[in-house]
């Protein structure tokens, strides 16, 4: 797994959010976009991250950051996690993993003695041009959101 760094360009993608509806990285030139990348929606984890960043959606804005996520996740199941957790920015769907590929966050992993591929629990701050302008890849669900918000702070 080759994780993107730091002042990379951000890899061109366009896929299917949680309704349907194709969206592209380019369409938020000019603005920062926090590319998140989970394994399932609806899972314990996954859950308390995603509604963590709801309750901080605000203060992310504010800081000129714009929230999505990503998943294998096809787009019916996004919409349910949507609905069900309040989730009010975008999620899309990377059924085949290849923007996870792209980002270098689909790989190998180890759970419960069982070995297989699937989605590293990675975040992306890109720039307003398009550049990788962070890598947050040490958190915990529970403090993923603070992290990203303390570099906010520290950084304006």
């Amino acid at each position: 797994m080759d994780t993107l760094k730091s002042g990379q360009k951000a890899p061109h993608f366009s896929l299917l959010d949680q309704q349907n509806k194709q969206v592209s990285l380019s369409d938020f030139k000019g603005k920062k976009v926090l590319i998140y990348f989970y394994p399932k929606a609806l899972t314990p984890g996954c859950t308390m991250q995603a509604c963590n960043l709801q309750e901080s959606k605000t203060e992310l804005e504010k800081s000129g950051v714009v929230i999505i996520g990503i998943s294998p996740d096809n787009p019916q199941k996004l919409a349910n996690f949507a609905i069900k957790k309040n989730l009010s920015f975008t999620l899309l769907s990377d059924e085949d993993h290849k923007v996870a590929e792209k980002f270098g966050v689909w790989g190998e992993k180890k759970f419960m003695g069982r070995v297989f591929n699937g989605i590293h629990r990675i975040s992306f701050l890109i720039d307003e041009n398009g550049a990788i302008e962070k890598v947050f890849d040490k958190f915990k669900t529970t403090n993923h959101h603070k992290i990203v918000l303390d570099y906010l702070k520290n950084n304006e």
